[in-house]
């Protein structure tokens, strides 16, 4: 069995169920909102729907460090397999945790009309650990 490929496999499985999970939340949430909005006759803000896809980035960063790990995993398979599971876990946290904050946003914004700036920052900030994940494994793999 080949290690690399197990890390390869790891890094996109793991990103894309967190992925997963993260826009479930923040779907099932935006769509709970637009409800009350329509309830109380409210506007429903559309942004919702980018709220609830800010976590499906972290499935390309998980194929990107798949993509990483291929190119240089001959040397070293197991600092492929460690930075595939290991990268590929804190990837999928962070796709997992910004679907909560999406969803936590969805709820505010549906119910005040207000703070949309704010909570994009906030869905932003989540997404942060996935890139200097990515970032970090990347100089990982080529060190």
């Amino acid at each position: 069995m080949n290690l690399a490929f197990l890390g390869m496999a790891a890094a996109l499985g793991l990103s894309a169920a967190g992925s997963a999970f993260g826009a479930g939340f923040a779907g099932m949430a935006s769509v709970g909102a637009w409800k009350k909005c329509y309830a109380s006759g409210k506007p429903a803000p559309f942004i919702m729907v980018a709220f609830t896809g800010a976590p499906l980035t972290q499935t390309i960063y998980g194929f990107l460090l798949m993509n990483f790990i291929r190119s240089s995993a001959a040397g070293n398979p197991g600092l492929a397999l460690g930075c595939g599971l290991f990268g590929g876990l804190a990837i999928g946290f962070s796709a997992l945790f910004q679907g909560k904050c999406a969803a936590a946003a969805a709820d505010a914004l549906g119910a005040t009309g207000k703070g949309t700036a704010n909570y994009l920052i906030v869905i932003g900030i989540a997404e942060t650990v996935a890139l200097f994940t990515l970032v970090f494994c990347l100089l990982l793999l080529n060190g």
